[in-house]
This record gives C-alpha cells, structure tokens and sequence, in this order.
C-alpha cells in the first residue's frame, strides 16, 4: 500500500453539547473559536474547562468546537490514571458504558455519568483519500512511523467521509512512544480487516 498520511497528535479535549456550554459557560453563550483544525468545520476554543475525578483534577482543559449532541471527553490512557477512573479505547461516539466525570466551567458545573473515552487511534480521509489509498470506511489498518523511535501501530480504524481530511490521529502517550511529531507523515502498510 504505502500510502502517505499526516500525523496529527490529539492533545486532551472535549466536545461539549449546547446544554452544557450554557450551563459552564451561560446561558446563549456560544463558543469562541480560536483556530481551526484540519477536519472541516472543527475548531480550538477559548473556553476551558476544569475535569475532577475521584483522584485529581485536570485544570484548563480545552473545549473543541462545534458544539455536539452529546458532551464527550477524550484523555490519554495516563490522564484517566491521574483522575482516578478507567476510561475505555473508543471510536468518537461510543460513549455507551464509559465512565463520567464532573465539568467545572467559569458560570457552573455539571456532573455527566458516561462520555470519558481514550479515542482509538484512527486515520480520517476524504472519499477521493480513500479511493487513493485503496481503503474504506470501518477499515482497520497497520500504520508504520518513521520518527526518532520507528513502530508500527496495530488495529488503526479508517474513517472516512465528506467532512474528513487526510490525517493519523493519535494521543499524547502514543505520539511519544513512537517519537512522532504533529506534520509528520506515516505510512499505511496494510488493511487488517
């Protein structure tokens, strides 16, 4: 295969849903983006939030915009340890039987009881990226790096559609463990399944 594709490290974020910006934030409060990510209409918020567990907190934490249907949380396997709770590997979206964590914003607080996930690495790519890679959405794939600590990561999910762009999303934790900077590029080396 040996397609090429971007890195992007995914720092810890959340997305909230317009019943808890107005809670954190005030009611008609509308979030104000800072700058724009690479997947179409997403975008970096000033607003920040406080996340506690049963164990610490996480102070600052950066809300990404637009707002969605449901609030979701997405850590790094070593965020959640610091929390104090056990957050599972997810696909964005499948928050059903996740644990929750309580949102402190600067205008009130919010307690959710699911949405704390540790996203599962994954490749998004337009339709026409796709064709070009030779892949499908839902595909899962082996991805080779070529930083400063080459390795090769398994069960990377494909995601692709109209508002996805061209990039390998992991976290922090993997990010450093294969010594791989944001604007690098990796390798697609075969479909899995």
């Amino acid at each position: 295969m040996g397609y090429k594709v971007e890195v992007g490290i995914s720092n810890k974020h959340l997305h909230l849903s317009a019943e808890h910006i107005e809670i954190l934030f005030g009611k008609g409060h509308v979030l104000t983006p800072i700058k724009d990510l690479k997947q179409p209409g997403q975008f970096a918020s000033e607003e920040r939030v406080d996340i506690v567990g049963p164990k610490g907190t996480i102070k600052g934490l950066r809300v990404l915009g637009p707002a969605r249907p449901e609030t979701q949380v997405e850590l790094s396997l070593t965020d959640v340890r610091g929390l104090g709770i056990k957050a599972p590997i997810r696909e964005s979206g499948k928050l059903e039987g996740t644990p929750g964590v309580k949102i402190v914003g600067p205008e009130g607080e919010v307690e959710i009881d699911h949405g704390v996930i540790v996203a599962l690495r994954h490749i998004h790519l337009s339709p026409s990226e796709a064709v070009e890679a030779g892949v499908k959405d839902k595909d899962v794939v082996r991805v080779k790096t070529s930083g400063s600590r080459p390795l090769l990561f398994e069960e990377v999910l494909i995601r692709s559609g109209e508002t996805h762009l061209r990039e390998f999303h992991v976290d922090t934790d993997e990010g450093n463990a294969a010594g791989i900077d944001n604007d690098e590029f990796v390798e697609i080396m075969e479909i899995i399944r």
